[in-house]
């Protein structure tokens, strides 16, 4: 794992519940961070879905089929399901690269539990609802009030004691409000006060992520994002306000800029 002033950043997309949008947040911020010029390696470790790696693969065939310049980080996906492998990977990705992105399976995974431990920033998208919040914390039924982490917080608690005592490091874990619907308020309301909550007791960020768009899954075919607006033609209103929530995500991850290259 790098170290040092030059180590590369890694950020960890995480949840072993499906259905978050994790795989489509964590293709937006790898261009996004590959679009400012950043050196990015992506690794999917989802050897059955691959959706990460497809989507990439898809943004290549694009680029060779019209001829279009996009911003395209280096990707891999961990097929071998071995520890070597992963090592593997990992090095070869984040040598002399900025940023690491790895996307793992909606599951529990051996080696999701190995990237959240060598995470710089860890993230995990949910939707808003207790169903997706009782992967964290659970809840009195009547109040709404936390009665205690779930077992997913606890094993981040233990990650992070890990990686402190491995080397000195925090990870910083962000809890991603992924496709919000904006209706049912009061269940919002909810599970609002009860992430905020939580966050006290169990130490992450709260940040706004992706809304429910349909804009998001038709650009999959031919690996866009909402960043390459000028690669899918004129936007609408929808596509406007889609690029200033993917804005508003970047700002709000907070991640370090990359060091200077050497001359």
């Amino acid at each position: 794992m790098p170290t040092g002033p030059n180590a590369t950043h890694v950020i960890v997309f995480a949840n072993e519940k499906g259905g978050t949008g994790k795989s489509t947040t964590a293709v937006h911020v790898a261009i996004a961070l590959a679009a400012k010029g950043a050196r990015v390696g992506v690794l999917d470790l989802d050897h059955r879905q691959r959706t990460v790696g497809r989507y990439l693969d898809n943004r290549a065939a694009t680029v060779k089929r019209t001829g279009t310049e996009l911003p395209m980080p280096e990707h891999a996906t961990h097929t071998d399901q071995t520890e070597a492998g992963f090592e593997r990977l990992f090095d070869q990705l984040s040598e002399n690269a900025d940023y690491l992105v790895i996307d793992t399976p909606g599951r529990d995974d051996p080696f999701a539990r190995t990237a959240a431990m060598l995470a710089d920033t860890l993230v995990t998208p949910m939707n808003d609802s207790f169903v997706d919040f009782d992967l964290i914390g659970q809840v009195d039924p009547e109040t709404y009030k936390v009665t205690r982490p779930s077992f997913y917080s606890e094993m981040i608690w233990d990650a992070r004691k890990v990686r402190a005592k491995a080397d000195g490091t925090t990870i910083d874990w962000v809890l991603l409000r992924n496709r919000l619907q904006y209706v049912e308020a009061r269940n919002m309301r909810r599970v609002s006060d009860a992430l905020t909550q939580l966050a006290k007791r169990v130490g992450f960020r709260i940040i706004p992520g992706l809304g429910e768009r349909v804009i998001y899954r038709e650009l999959f075919p031919a690996g866009l994002t909402m960043i390459d607006s000028k690669a899918f033609g004129s936007m609408g209103l929808a596509h406007v306000a889609a690029r200033q929530e993917l804005r508003e995500m970047m700002a709000a991850l907070a991640l370090p800029e990359p060091a200077p290259v050497a001359a």
